[in-house]
């Protein structure tokens, strides 16, 4: 690789005028850099304090973004008789292992109700945190209300 040569070397004799004469032409371009330096650290301050600020304001969204992609699931409400509870069945087809034959599972999901969901009405639930001790699921929309 290439060494520096130290201060104390002997320098060829038509190097040292080349330097003389460079040395004015760079000390001019010097300031002009030095003066352009503190503009561009003030423009830096100030885009980092926008970034920051803008951070700041990102934070409290970033927040609801942490939960993710709740699972949403789609059933039959089978009970409304509890106050602003209902009971949801799911059906899903599952493949069974060894006859290879489709079987149809059912799971019952109590969700909290503010929309007035009647018996039988299709209904989205999506999971949330723990409303009581078995519901832990909301009623997000009526999909299709039931036939009366």
């Amino acid at each position: 690789m290439f060494r520096r040569k130290k201060k104390d070397e002997p320098t060829d004799a038509p190097a040292a005028p080349e330097q003389v004469e460079a040395a004015p032409i760079e000390a001019p371009a010097e300031p002009a850099e030095a003066a352009a330096e503190p503009v561009a650290a003030t423009e830096v301050v100030a885009s980092a304090e926008t970034i920051a600020a803008a951070e700041g304001g990102e934070e409290k969204s970033a927040s609801t973004k942490r939960r993710g992609n709740r699972v949403q699931k789609v059933g039959t409400v089978s009970s409304d008789k509890m106050q602003k509870t209902v009971v949801v069945r799911v059906d899903r087809l599952v493949l069974h292992q060894k006859y290879r034959r489709y079987v149809r599972r059912t799971s019952k999901f109590m969700a909290h109700d503010d929309l007035g969901a009647t018996t039988g009405d299709r209904v989205r639930i999506v999971e949330t945190r723990p409303q009581s001790a078995k519901k832990r699921w909301r009623v997000v929309e009526i999909v299709q209300k039931a036939a009366k």
